[in-house]
């Protein structure tokens, strides 16, 4: 018997020599490397100790960004793929993208809208007024006080 003959087998012995390998360099390293102290593994920041937890609070924002990024990327790369195939899917592969790029962009315009992409100074605005007590915000209405961001903050 061939190993040609048999893709699978070969795919089969590939796989095994792949974890043989993973499996040497992890029992290689862990005989052969240098040991350390574990209190060295404490955070070090500017030459001071850290004082207080570092699971400091994150804001929303940063999460739901990061979350948009990947849904439009993933998008992208959909529509990318799309360009390289045009020609050969004709008119209803062309249909079907205009229409993926119309719900893409209503996703996009709906997001806009909802304010999710706004890190300016109406965001500050909002944030702060709720960060107030109700009777400075309440004056803060009547006055038409509008809130800028401070330097240092």
């Amino acid at each position: 018997m061939r190993l040609a003959q048999h893709p699978s087998l070969a795919i089969l012995v590939y796989a095994a020599a792949a974890v043989a390998v993973i499996a040497a360099m992890l029992v290689v390293s862990h005989y052969a490397g240098e040991r350390r102290d574990r209190s060295g593994e404490a955070p070090y920041e500017s030459g001071m100790l850290p004082t207080g937890s570092a699971e400091a609070p994150v804001s929303v924002r940063f999460y739901l960004i990061a979350m948009l990024f990947l849904i439009f990327d993933v998008e992208a790369a959909f529509v990318l793929v799309w360009t390289v195939a045009v020609r050969e899917l004709g008119w209803a592969g062309f249909t079907e993208a205009a229409l993926f790029i119309a719900v893409l962009v209503a996703a996009w315009l709906y997001v806009w809208r909802i304010g999710a992409l706004d890190w300016g100074t109406s965001a500050l605005f909002v944030a702060r007024r709720r960060q107030r007590r109700p009777r400075e915000a309440a004056r803060a209405e009547e006055v038409g006080d509008e809130v800028v961001a401070e330097p240092g903050r």
